[in-house]
């Protein structure tokens, strides 16, 4: 069950860091919905910072279970997964004004806690 729930909550960092991008970033930016200035390098810097880093940490996690899972039933990874989880919540909560981006990092946060107490 733990080896399960690791794929399936690093698949959903790297699914939701990916759509996140797409369309918070990449679609705003060829439709050109935001006029230039400080907000909007802001908004797009922020947004890029926190899809990318999903996703790298995601693909990193999906690639440590393919190879090496005995690695994420470690204390000092799992500990790792968990604080990740909560600052991409506490981001979300302090930057981010619309509710999709808390809900994807509330599912990891809870499937990565799943997967700790599974270990």
């Amino acid at each position: 069950m733990h080896k399960i729930l690791v794929f399936v909550a690093f698949g959903w960092l790297t699914l939701g860091g990916t759509m996140h991008f797409v369309i918070d970033v990449l679609s705003r930016y060829l439709r050109g919905k935001r006029v230039p200035g400080p907000e909007t390098t802001l908004f797009f810097g922020l947004n890029t910072a926190f899809a990318l880093g999903q996703v790298l940490f995601g693909v990193l996690g999906l690639l440590v279970a393919r190879q090496a899972p005995d690695v994420l039933s470690q204390w000092p990874v799992i500990t790792l997964s968990v604080v990740a989880a909560l600052c991409w919540l506490a981001f979300t909560f302090v930057f981010l004004d619309y509710w999709e981006p808390k809900f994807a990092a509330a599912i990891f946060a809870v499937l990565i806690i799943a997967a700790a107490v599974t270990a």
